[in-house]
């Protein structure tokens, strides 16, 4: 630690410290985040130390952190993670929030305004009727009771969470020692309701429609500008230089970056060549940038050091890769997040075992189960001859049926095949076929739609490397456009799991000296093996070549063709010959989206450090493994969205910041029915989770004894809770003006049956015949031990000194 540097020391801290270690490899992969967060109500001046701080902190740590600054209920996606049961804003600063408060105590009387999904925010609002709305959870704060006020749009997902932050309440703050009750609009509770008037005021008639948040949409996301910012004499020049599609190359390690995300997200690029006082200066460019384009200020900010980039600044690039990360063609699978394995050949039972595995290598087994392949003909499906499995046409639509066992039961894979030239009719019937397949098998199987070029690795593996994708036509019997006389085909993989013929173009430029190629003419076929080809490549060759051609076969070197291997491709060209050694991506690091519901706008909710709990049951699920897309579809989802949910995820992939290829497969799996190649993306996974969860009903009807509401409703009628009218601006008592006379007679007492009237009179607002009440002060209790104490009631004593106090802040002698 540097004593010189003006951090006071982290051992030495008091309260709260929270690390936050994203992911923990080794090397330069290591990953540390530091985050300072802004109250809706702090001070500039202490704004600017919290970024000074970390500024220092990020400097003490090596430049290693990503450094965030967040603003209250704006939040990155991945501060809000570290706090799964939610996060509450507490009115106040941090000198009454750190005061000691027993877990037991109840002279409580809050009203929090729970919004999002996971994690839910609750941030405490005015205690007034006029705060609630229709769309949204409310949670009203008594101390022995929390009543969960659930509007009648709600819809289950939010109610869900608010019950999950009461019992978190409960049994977090309250030791266990206080009662939920729920008020469900549509089915509303009298007891509770009549609690809830007696501290907030007769209901009005009608409450604020919903209020819908401004959020980001994905397109205005992939609205990326990148700006180069240097010192040009005494002044700061920020200038733009590209925008989306961005690349690394862009980013020059001895400068400075601002990344502006469509105004969304504000990144800081600084190259580890820059100056130390440009490193230090990169929140207040952040700042000043922001002011200067006119966006809110509550806009996030990331600042991002040279090699240790986020995930998320890394796919707003085409393509992100670190130094000495390679892939080549010996290059078999890289597990450094679970252990390290030596290459081995596919086996289902290290694949069924090994989750992590089959999503590294996207195999659900080793494509040993069974096959049932239908083209699309008419507009129907129609099967396809056994001997032509694997053989797949550019105009037509396919069918492929996958059946396979896991832990003695059956499962089952549809791919939907479409080819790049298939009519459009056929490519819809496709669809529809695929859905009535579906329905066959009671909505079980897990669908794959394949763009024709970009074919997974399993569906490679169940053709045993016999998988052939012709250019054009269709295969049909009768029907088959003429074959051309000279036809290219590219032979690449090394074994019957990972082996593709595709038909290229009949020209000297479509070789490549890294594959092997296979070249049939009228009288002869060419296998031409060029010279970067392994021994295995050509053997899957020689297999593929008596399905492409019947002619006579014959090997040819690179460098030792015959003429009438060049004549028949029309000559000599330049070819791709550079040896094969490709980059691996870094930034396929998973991501989980929550997608939108019935919307006109498209907008995405990230889980950062996702688990299965993540996975709502009236939710659907994007997850993004950069090679395909997943969408789990939870059971009580809506029709509309599982009926768009294709739809859906192709504009994702069409609206990505990254450019990415719009051909990426996309895989649609159910909620309990999901394979190897989806949960081996989580951590853990519970099988039997589906089995054993507990509905919101389930969850509401588990409340248990209402005893304590019954209490409540007692207490209600003998203690001083006025809260009505509720604070209104200077017309309230103790803000400088006169207060309305309370009426002389007494409040309705509170019962258990239902009220006669809803909005009952004026007189049940009061409580006058319990309390002494002045303009400038609180109330001053009338009862025995408050009598009994050094506080006499003729002294009025302040608001401010009673509500919300720790016990040893309480006047002298009062019984809290």
């Amino acid at each position: 630690m540097d004593l010189d540097s003006g951090l006071p020391s982290i051992d030495m801290l008091q309260g709260l410290q929270i690390w936050a270690i994203e992911k923990e490899k080794s090397g330069r992969d290591v990953s540390v985040d530091i985050h300072y967060w802004i109250g809706r109500d702090s001070a500039v001046d202490e704004q600017g130390a919290a970024a000074a701080y970390t500024a220092q902190l990020d400097s003490l740590l090596g430049d290693i952190p990503v450094q965030h600054r967040e603003v209250q209920g704006y939040e990155s996606d991945v501060f809000k993670s570290y706090f799964k049961k939610g996060i509450i804003y507490k009115k106040g600063s941090l000198a009454s929030g750190l005061k000691h408060v027993e877990t037991n105590m109840y002279d409580i009387q809050r009203l929090l305004h729970i919004k999002g999904k996971k994690p839910v925010t609750a941030s405490e609002v005015h205690l007034s009727w006029d705060s609630f709305n229709k769309g949204e959870v409310f949670l009203l704060d008594l101390g022995k009771v929390l009543i969960q006020w659930n509007g009648p749009e709600a819809n289950l997902s939010e109610k869900s969470r608010g019950l999950a932050l009461a019992r978190n309440i409960r049994d977090g703050e309250r030791g266990g020692r206080a009662q939920i009750g729920v008020v469900d609009e549509d089915h509303s509770s009298a007891d509770l309701l009549q609690i809830m008037e007696t501290v907030l005021g007769p209901r009005p008639g009608s409450l604020q429609d919903a209020v819908k948040e401004d959020k980001a949409d994905e397109f205005q996301k992939a609205n990326l500008r990148l700006y180069h910012l240097y010192e040009k004499d005494a002044d700061l020049v920020v200038q733009e230089i590209a925008t989306r599609p961005l690349t690394q190359d862009l980013l020059q390690h001895e400068d400075c970056y601002i990344l502006d995300q469509g105004g969304f997200k504000i990144y800081v690029w600084r190259g580890h060549g820059s100056s130390k006082e440009e490193k230090k200066a990169a929140f207040s460019w952040a700042v000043g940038f922001i002011q200067a384009k006119g966006y809110p200020a509550t806009t996030n900010v990331e600042v991002v050091n040279d090699g240790f980039e986020s995930t998320m600044f890394k796919q707003l690039f085409q393509q992100w890769t670190e130094k000495d990360q390679m892939e080549g063609p010996g290059w078999a699978y890289n597990l450094a997040k679970t252990a390290k394995v030596e290459p081995m050949k596919f086996d289902v039972t290290h694949l069924h075992g090994w989750p992590e595995l089959a999503a590294e290598q996207r195999m659900v087994d080793d494509g040993s189960g069974k096959v049932e392949v239908w083209q699309i003909e008419d507009l129907h499906k129609k099967p396809v001859d056994p001997k032509k499995y694997g053989q797949f046409y550019g105009g037509g639509c396919y069918l492929v049926l996958y059946t396979y066992q896991k832990s003695g039961r059956t499962q089952f894979i549809i791919y939907i095949w479409q080819g790049r030239h298939a009519l459009v009719d056929e490519v819809m019937a496709s669809t529809l076929n695929a859905i009535e397949l579906d329905h066959m098998y009671q909505e079980e199987p897990v669908q794959v739609w394949v763009t024709m070029g970009r074919e997974p690795r399993h569906f490679l593996a169940i053709f045993k490397g016999r998988l052939i994708v012709f250019q054009n036509g269709t295969g049909r019997d009768g029907r088959a456009d003429p074959e051309p006389d000279i036809r290219l085909f590219q032979v690449r993989g090394t074994d019957e799991c990972n082996t593709k013929t595709s038909e290229v173009p009949a020209r000297a430029s479509s070789l490549n000296s890294n594959d092997v190629f296979l070249l049939s003419t009228s009288h002869i076929c060419y296998l031409w093996c060029g010279k970067g080809c392994s021994g295995d490549e050509r053997e899957m060759a020689r297999m593929v070549a008596d399905i492409v051609s019947h002619k006579d076969k014959q090997t040819v070197l690179e460098g030792q063709e015959p003429h009438s291997f060049w004549e028949a491709l029309g000559g000599r060209a330049p070819y791709a010959s550079d040896k094969r050694l490709q980059k691996k991506p870094s930034s396929c690091q998973p991501r989980l989206f929550q997608c939108p519901s019935q919307t006109d706008r498209f907008v995405l909710t990230e889980t950062v450090f996702f688990s299965q709990d993540d996975l709502d049951e009236d939710d659907i699920m994007l997850l993004d493994t950069w090679e395909e897309v997943f969408l789990w579809i939870g059971k009580d989802s809506n029709t509309y969205e599982k009926r768009e949910s294709v739809a859906l995820a192709r504009e994702y992939l069409k609206s990505h910041p990254a450019g990415r290829d719009p051909a990426t497969p996309i895989i649609v799996v159910k909620q309990g029915h999901e394979p190897p190649t989806f949960t081996g993306w989580f951590s853990f996974w519970d099988p039997y989770k589906w089995n054993n969860g507990t509905s919101y009903e389930e969850l509401k009807n588990s409340l248990g004894d209402v005893s304590a509401i019954s209490e409540m409703t007692m207490e209600l009628n003998n203690i001083n809770l006025l809260q009505w009218p509720p604070d209104k601006g200077p017309s309230t008592p103790g803000e400088g003006a006169p207060a309305e006379a309370p009426p002389a007679m007494a409040p309705k007492p509170l019962s258990s049956e239902p009220s006669s009237s809803p909005s009952s009179s004026p007189s049940s607002s009061y409580y006058s015949s319990h309390s002494n009440y002045n303009s400038d002060m609180s109330l001053v209790p009338k009862c025995p031990v408050a009598a009994a104490t050094a506080v006499p009631t003729a002294v009025p004593i302040p608001r401010e000194r009673l509500i919300n106090k720790a016990v040893e802040d309480l006047p002298e002698g009062l019984d809290p």
